[in-house]
């Protein structure tokens, strides 16, 4: 099951990216709030608007799926 991570920082857009733990695009080490383990992009997303993430959007690398911008 893959683990997830969102970006703190938002992107210049104001959308704050969740990526899986293997992307080759993550944001630094700071900038990284651990999700946990989810079965799909969509349950990782969730979690991110849970803990305060209103506007959040997947990686267009790693979660393509959940990437709507």
């Amino acid at each position: 099951m893959p683990y997830y991570l969102v970006n703190r920082n938002a992107q210049p857009t104001g959308e704050h990216e969740v990526h899986e733990n293997t992307c080759g695009h993550l944001p630094d080490v700071p900038n990284r709030a651990n999700l946990g383990s989810y079965t799909n992009c969509r349950e990782a997303i969730a979690a991110a608007r849970a803990k305060g993430y209103a506007n959040v959007d997947g990686c267009f690398y790693c979660c393509n799926a959940c990437h709507t911008r």
